[in-house]
């Protein structure tokens, strides 16, 4: 065993389940009762919050490089085309979490659906996204720490220790505490897009949307896809900004009240709340002060509210509301990759200390781990924007694999109890199945280098579970369990 301790847990070779529908014994109960959640401490309010927070930064920045991409209209196209694949893998994510509502998560529901394999490729694959993603915004929160003169800093690395330290500090003390936390951070920042928007719209300026000269060269070019066709393509990856992490709502699912009602209801909400600021934000930002003065921009909503480039009193609310927005996203972000690293190692396909919990019930290893490795890669690397690009080839694939589970269960088991159910059903997952796919794609059009580095970090990976962890999987863990009960059932019919 990978820690010298459960040596008595019962393991799952390869992908076959031993004792498939039998509960579990003495050493399975205390090996899970190290390993558990706080049950109950999140509503759907709380949830509908976490949702929001995952996302809630990419309103503030990010975004607007799509507009070099793409130009207002490419980047506009592609951002509608993400919010419809968001929108068809959250009503996908609904069902499916109603049906499997534990930590595991995307992981959980692919296991099932597509083996252990699948599982496995899909949970590393989100556990990339939201290891990188902190650590990017971690270096985009000292940016702004020390554009505002705040403290006195000129250097980063005390701000992304303070950070990791003080909000893992928070989630160890408890999940209900911290998710209250991040409600409040993210109701400011919220607002902050809101008064933004009335302060910026009030200098809209159509003309100014599409000012970015155009490629003559690019096939299908014109003012409003200045960069041709192609461009509403390249400019997907920032498109998706505006939604990036609201799929973590499930990683929730063992510490929410009543998950079956409460996960549908918190994904449609959150989904609904982040495509409105996507709206509002975009045309705003843009129309404010036009796309070629944003589109580089670090800030750019600070940009477009400073037309002589002198701070007003709005531009200077909207940047510190920016920080505000960067922590909810940093903060809620942890979370979910603390609970996606905890189901893998509860299962065994990461090494299972990594799972023990805390007397508060928090996963106190999977927070300080990937907190460690987070702070390690903001203080060496300093390039964000590099880290996101990662994040996002990891969130794509993981999209991809969790929609084909989602058409996968529906065709193979269509009579699997869903006490909800996908609206439009498989019409609805296929296409963010599609959609996932050419986003995937788009990633290499955008930073090849990044996905490249993503595909090695996906290569050491299936190494470790290929030649060491897949042969010693714990067949009690939740997700397991409910995998193997599929795989017993298939086999009775069989028979």
């Amino acid at each position: 065993m990978s820690d010298g301790t459960d040596s008595r847990v019962p393991t799952t070779p390869a992908d076959s389940v031993p004792g498939a529908g039998q509960g579990p014994g003495t050493d399975d109960a205390e090996y899970l009762r190290r390993r558990t959640l706080r049950r109950g401490s999140a509503g759907w309010l709380l949830l509908t919050g976490l949702g929001v927070a995952y996302v809630v930064s990419g309103d503030f920045s990010g975004w607007n490089l799509g507009l070099a991409e793409g130009g207002f209209g490419g980047l506009a196209i592609a951002t509608l085309l993400m919010g419809v694949m968001y929108a068809c893998l959250v009503f996908a994510l609904a069902e499916l979490s109603a049906i499997l509502p534990t930590a595991g998560g995307g992981y959980g529901f692919a296991r099932r659906a597509l083996g252990t394999w699948g599982g496995f490729l899909t949970g590393t694959a989100i556990l990339i996204e939201y290891i990188l993603a902190p650590a990017a915004i971690a270096l985009f929160i000292g940016d702004y720490v020390e554009s505002l003169g705040l403290f006195g800093l000129t250097a980063g690395w005390p701000v992304y220790l303070a950070c990791f330290v003080i909000f893992i500090g928070i989630h160890l003390w408890g999940v209900g505490e911290a998710l209250r936390f991040s409600l409040v951070v993210t109701a400011v920042a919220v607002a902050a897009l809101l008064i933004f928007a009335v302060g910026a719209f009030t200098e809209f300026d159509s003309g100014g949307l599409n000012d970015i000269p155009v490629d003559q060269d690019a096939f299908g070019s014109g003012s409003w896809l200045p960069f041709g066709l192609l461009g509403i393509w390249s400019a997907f990856p920032f498109g998706m900004w505006f939604f990036l992490g609201v799929e973590g709502v499930p990683l929730a699912a063992e510490e929410a009240k009543d998950p079956v009602r409460s996960m549908p209801k918190a994904l449609s909400i959150s989904m609904a709340v982040l495509a409105l600021l996507a709206l509002i934000t975009f045309f705003a930002a843009t129309g404010a002060r036009g796309s070629a003065a944003v589109a580089d921009a670090g800030n750019p909503l600070v940009v477009a509210l400073q037309g002589d480039g002198e701070p007003t009193p709005l531009s200077r609310f909207v940047n510190y509301a920016g920080l505000a927005g960067l922590v909810a996203s940093f903060f809620s972000l942890i979370y979910a990759g603390s609970r996606q690293l905890f189901a893998l190692s509860r299962a065994g396909y990461l090494p299972r200390f990594l799972s023990l919990t805390s007397r508060r019930k928090a996963p106190y290893l999977g927070l300080l781990i990937p907190g460690a490795i987070g702070f390690a890669l903001a203080a060496g690397s300093g390039d964000g924007g590099r880290m996101l690009n990662v994040a996002v080839f990891g969130a794509t694939i993981s999209y991809a694999l969790m929609a084909l589970s989602h058409l996968v269960l529906r065709r193979r088991e269509p009579g699997l109890p869903r006490p909800y159910r996908t609206p439009g059903g498989m019409v609805t997952s296929g296409t963010a199945f599609v959609l996932a796919l050419s986003a995937l794609v788009a990633t290499f059009l955008v930073d090849q280098d990044a996905a490249f580095i993503a595909l090695g970090v996906y290569a050491v990976a299936l190494a470790y579970f290929t030649f060491y962890s897949r042969h010693r999987l714990v067949a009690a863990a939740p997700e397991e369990e409910f995998a193997a009960l599929a795989e017993a059932e298939a086999e009775l019919e069989r028979g």
